[in-house]
């Protein structure tokens, strides 16, 4: 399979070459994955047919062929390739970089310059792209495994293209398994269950894989290994997980929106793998909390005091034994009736009092501590609940001429139904007993 792929020899002056540097293909349709950009009705695929390439920036994690796609690109445009990393590229670097390319254009050849990690350049360093872009200098390629809205500044990306490239899946990962094997000329010495945790250990990364491979092809062995025996030669990649980053925002939204769906086995899923990837307990804790109160409310009152008590039992025991706990009420919420209720009733009743402003309260229930503030009307015509028949007057607390709103309404769910029947109850002599 060598000689389909790559003609470069095999050892270099270090070495052998590496299996992911010798499977590199030499054609797109070699690709393997990135299916819905490369196809005919994809966006690559329309701009290679409609022969107008324009400036990209490939969006995915590691190891899905953002630098091979791009060497390619440039192959099929016959642009000249030029690669930078924007971790070890500085400002003179880059001038010598637009100043080859000028001269390359004088001489009738384009350059595609492909910028891996762009998204570590600093905004005026991305600035400085821009009338190279624009007089046609430079196709620019860049590749981020960050969200280039966040990352990149709006002027790049108005002149750019956003393609965005997927995790490969299994499959395609065990296409590129058996390239690998044919590679190498005999199959790998594992057992089909072991196949499947070396696929899995990989995480979507094609370039992990092969190294992965690599590993396996390199141990003497006659008898074909079990998941537990590759297990202990091998070490499981960590789970890509920026705790500070889009990552981080991305499984912990997750999380929310399983528990608000009341699907408990996503929400353990996401709340593991938010613990797996390293995150803190304690912010777990306290978004788990914030959940009981926006997405169950009064409808199941309990299920704030279960966050707290389970938030209180992982202070206490710590981890990994405490973590059960914030499993547990992270179960509980799932499965709790769903009311937001009170957090839409606050939100409108935030927006009224910046609308509002310095309205005071009316003066029937304000306090007269002085003769100056009864004579004033302080505290008039106050009607005291307690005395009142029903103990309830159904007198107005809103800021007079105000109109009075209606912004809490519980749903027919959990608890707030006796809340709901409450409601309508003083409602009804509200309207009895005002004029």
């Amino acid at each position: 399979m060598t000689d389909l792929f790559d003609q470069t020899p095999l050892q270099t002056p270090t070495g052998p070459r590496p299996l992911a540097d010798r499977l590199r293909p030499r054609k797109l349709d070699q690709v393997i994955g990135q299916t819905a950009v490369l196809s005919p009705d994809g966006p690559l695929g329309a701009m290679l047919a409609a022969g107008s390439l324009s400036s990209l920036i490939f969006w995915g994690p590691p190891g899905v062929g953002k630098t091979t796609i791009a060497r390619l690109l440039a192959d099929e445009t016959d642009l000249s390739f030029v690669q930078i990393s924007a971790i070890f590229t500085g400002v003179p670097d880059l001038r010598k970089v637009f100043e080859s390319a000028k001269i390359r254009r004088q001489n009738g050849q384009g350059t595609l310059l492909f910028v891996d990690e762009i998204h570590r350049f600093n905004k005026a360093q991305q600035d400085g792209f821009l009338p190279y872009m624009e007089d046609g200098t430079i196709l620019l390629v860049g590749a981020t495994t960050e969200n280039p809205s966040f990352e990149l500044n709006a002027a790049l990306l108005s002149r750019s293209q956003v393609i965005i490239l997927q995790r490969l899946s299994l499959v395609e990962l065990e296409l590129l398994a058996q390239r690998a094997e044919m590679d190498l000329g005999r199959a790998l010495p594992l057992k089909g269950e072991a196949r499947e945790a070396m696929l899995e250990m990989a995480d979507g990364d094609g370039r992990a894989l092969l190294n992965l491979i690599e590993q396996v092809a390199a141990w003497k062995t006659t008898e074909s290994l079990t998941r537990d025996q590759l297990s202990t030669r091998l070490m499981r990649r960590a789970a890509k997980y920026d705790k500070s980053g889009e990552e981080h925002y991305n499984l912990i939204s997750a999380l929310h929106k399983s528990v608000r769906g009341s699907d408990p086995d996503a929400a353990l899923y996401w709340f593991a793998r938010m613990l797996e990837g390293g995150e803190d307990p304690r912010f777990l804790a306290r978004r788990i909390t914030r959940m009981a109160v926006e997405d169950i409310g009064l409808a199941d009152p309990q299920a704030q005091d279960v966050c707290l008590q389970s938030w209180q039992t992982y202070e206490r025991l710590g981890s990994p034994e405490g973590e059960l706990a914030l499993a547990q009420a992270v179960v509980y919420l799932a499965l709790a009736p769903k009311s937001n209720g009170v957090y839409v009733a606050y939100k409108a009743a935030r927006a009224a009092a910046k609308q509002t402003g310095s309205e005071p309260p009316p003066k029937h229930i304000l306090n007269a501590p002085t003769k100056l503030m009864k004579d004033i009307g302080y505290g008039a015509d106050y009607a005291y609940d307690h005395n009142a028949e029903d103990g309830f007057s159904g007198q107005n607390y809103f800021p007079d001429g105000m109109k009075r709103p209606v912004w809490y309404a519980p749903p027919e769910r959990g608890f707030e139904r006796e809340l709901k029947k409450r409601i309508d109850y003083f409602a009804k002599l509200r309207a009895k007993r005002q004029p």
